[in-house]
């Protein structure tokens, strides 16, 4: 048919493009190519060089999704060969409905974002489940507040200030299911006052600038250099009214913000009205010395800090917390609503309970050291195996930027997936809109079970060469 593609050589390649982000609308149509048939199992793919300039695109933006797309398994790389579309299930029809897409499950994982969930604290959380369950009073289970549980908010504002040094009221605390929701909801009450942009740091998690394109903001980035956020660039983006910063460990450089940035985001936000958003996503997990207080200690006033027992705990839980500003914490509340359909009470009062036992504190203090083993591990296994890698940032954390040399990024990716390990570029976090500066792998430590841990560190010594 005159419609269908030739895939048997895999010279030729048509691709309908959709959106305004070309690697996220390349990978996607790749994946629809290959559910509907079109691209067949084995099929040849153009080089990245060749479709990106059939497409009129960057050959990185092809390299990176080629990468992407190998790590999640629908495509294949074998080191001198071309790239083809991996062994699958028979093809569904093009006329038939499609599959829902799945990835293949790397043997291996080294990707960001999730805690060692095989460490979930179970007895102990159970333990606080039921003491939490006895002593709640009848009206707990209710419809719940927009500001989330007392219980909660009364011993997150204890926790906080002796932690991190979080300057808050109770009474200013809104519980929400995770950053990105807190993310969503402050967005929302920018746009009622009239902001149209919040500026985001050039290497970031990508699903929160997504998410925040998606409500309809823009987010100009700033730079990002060894000390952090370039936050006298803000000074250049009159519309931004906000800017989120991950200033006690840049995610994903590793590094700290500068105590005179950390002064100067304050001075911008005094003098503009703006906000400065503060991720605190790792907070609790540095090895070298005690963390660095919450930026938010400065000036309750004009910080909205932002936390989460995602890395502590498990992003399972889906709890989160802002803590605001007086004058913005009903705004939030009435954005988010009442009932509260978004945060359980039980697991409210249970991670109360937690926290006044003295649990949370106990399982953190664990984590650190395990974390810390393994970070050290990780160090002294690339400087004996892989000397050309750098690991850069803080002791801290759940993750190291390994810098690598110049044009060894997407190659160093695919040869992961040839040893059967899913791990992610650098380019995967920087913004569409900041230039390119330097080659290196994210690695997440924290993802492996104990028993996967010295497999997964051996395959990453392989991939690098």
């Amino acid at each position: 048919m005159h419609d269908q593609w030739a895939t048997s050589s895999g010279d030729d390649l048509h691709l309908d493009l959709r959106g305004s982000r070309l690697r996220e609308g390349l990978m996607e149509a790749l994946r629809d190519a290959i559910r509907t048939g079109r691209l067949a199992p084995g099929a040849k793919l153009p080089s990245s060089r060749t479709l990106g300039a059939d497409l009129g695109i960057a050959r990185n933006t092809v390299a990176h999704a080629y990468a992407e797309l190998v790590a999640e398994g629908w495509l294949t790389a074998r080191q001198g060969a071309a790239t083809r579309v991996a062994a699958r299930a028979s093809a569904v029809s093009a006329k038939a409905a499609p599959a829902p897409a799945r990835s293949r499950r790397r043997v291996h994982d080294l990707r960001t974002g999730l805690p060692d969930t095989s460490t979930f604290p179970r007895v102990e959380w159970a333990k606080a489940t039921r003491r939490a369950l006895t002593s709640a009073s009848d009206d707990a289970f209710g419809f719940p507040s927009a500001l989330g549980r007392v219980e909660l908010r009364t011993e997150l504002a204890a926790h906080l200030a002796r932690t991190r040094g979080v300057r808050t009221h109770p009474d200013h605390l809104v519980i929400c299911s995770g950053v990105t929701h807190g993310l969503l909801l402050l967005a929302e009450v920018l746009k009622r006052r009239g902001t149209p942009e919040i500026a985001l740091e050039s290497y970031g998690l990508y699903t929160h600038r997504r998410q925040l394109a998606d409500a309809g903001m823009s987010t100009p980035p700033i730079p990002v250099d060894a000390d952090g956020a370039v936050v006298d660039r803000l000074g250049e983006l009159p519309r931004a009214g906000a800017v989120l910063l991950t200033p006690s460990h840049q995610f994903p450089t590793g590094v700290a913000l500068h105590p005179d940035r950390r002064v100067a985001a304050i001075d911008w936000a005094r003098r503009t009205g703006g906000l400065v958003l503060e991720d605190d996503y790792d907070g609790e997990f540095r090895y070298d010395r005690s963390p660095v207080g919450a930026l938010q200690g400065l000036d309750p006033e004009h910080v909205v800090y932002l936390g989460t027992s995602s890395k502590a705990l498990s992003p399972g839980l889906r709890l989160g917390w802002l803590a605001l500003p007086p004058r913005l914490a009903h705004a939030v509340a009435e954005v988010k609503g009442e009932p509260d359909l978004h945060t359980s009470t039980v697991d409210q009062l249970t991670m109360a309970e937690f926290l006044s036992s003295g649990g949370y504190g106990r399982h953190v203090r664990a984590m650190r050291l395990r974390y810390r083993r393994r970070r050290d591990q990780l160090v002294a296994a690339l400087a004996e195996q892989a000397p050309d890698a750098r690991v850069t940032g803080l002791s801290a954390g759940l993750h190291v930027l390994v810098e690598l040399p110049s044009g060894n990024e997407s190659a160093v990716v695919q040869g992961s997936a040839w040893q059967d390990l899913a791990v992610q570029g650098l380019a995967q976090f920087r913004h569409p809109e900041a230039e390119a500066d330097r080659d290196a792998l994210v690695i997440g430590y924290g993802t492996p079970s104990a028993s996967a841990w010295s497999g997964a560190l051996a395959a990453l010594c392989r991939a690098i060469p």
